[in-house]
């Protein structure tokens, strides 16, 4: 059998840029836009939407360990939902053991309010979150997302790919309701609110 035709596709401009873009999602620590993939790459837009389709149909479920999904405004290659018992085993356990009580609270406000600031964390649990930030950066928790618009332009964050397989949820829309983890809600919400409102003044 010629196996030039086969040689020519695995070797077309198109699949070189999917090796590109599927190397640029194994090494992010968060989701990569389309425009972050193109800027990377330095390729057209249209040429890295359908190398996402095409690394799409390779890495789907049920044909791979590995997925890509289009998650958190972004792209990202993630274990499979077969794989997840024991992606579990190996990162759950370990990592919400060495988890503080203040890196939970903060985890908890960058996945339910997220993307959000340093200085929206603080305000919300009311103490500083410096040290906590850059713990949560530093395990791949949570990444940068871009900055405020006002004056300063703080750094705003959210939870990562990894933050999802760590506590076993497909997304964040899996994230229990605030009623149903107890506490005080009300004045959980009243500090969201509070955030939200200062945001949008």
């Amino acid at each position: 059998m010629d196996e030039r035709p086969l040689r020519l596709i695995t070797n077309s401009p198109l699949e070189l840029l999917a090796r590109t873009v599927e190397a640029l999602l194994v090494v992010a620590s968060a989701p990569l836009s389309v425009d972050e993939l193109t800027d990377a790459a330095d390729d057209d837009a249209g040429r890295i939407e359908a190398a996402l389709r095409l690394l799409s149909e390779r890495y789907s479920e049920g044909r791979s360990g590995i997925v890509l999904e289009h998650v958190a405004g972004g792209y990202a290659l993630r274990a499979s939902r077969e794989a997840a018992p024991a992606c579990a085993r190996l990162f759950e356990r370990p990592a919400q053991r060495s988890l503080s009580q203040a890196a939970l609270e903060t985890l908890a406000i960058v996945a339910y309010l997220g993307p959000c600031s340093r200085p929206e964390i603080t305000r919300i649990r009311g103490v500083a979150a410096e040290a906590t930030v850059a713990n949560l950066l530093e395990r791949g928790l949570i990444a940068e997302a871009g900055r405020d618009d006002g004056p300063g332009g703080a750094i705003r964050y959210r939870v990562t790919p990894l933050f999802e397989r760590v506590f076993g949820i497909a997304s964040l829309a899996e994230l229990p309701r605030l009623e149903d983890l107890g506490g005080d809600v009300e004045q959980i919400r009243e500090r969201l609110h509070a955030v939200a409102e200062q945001r949008g003044a």
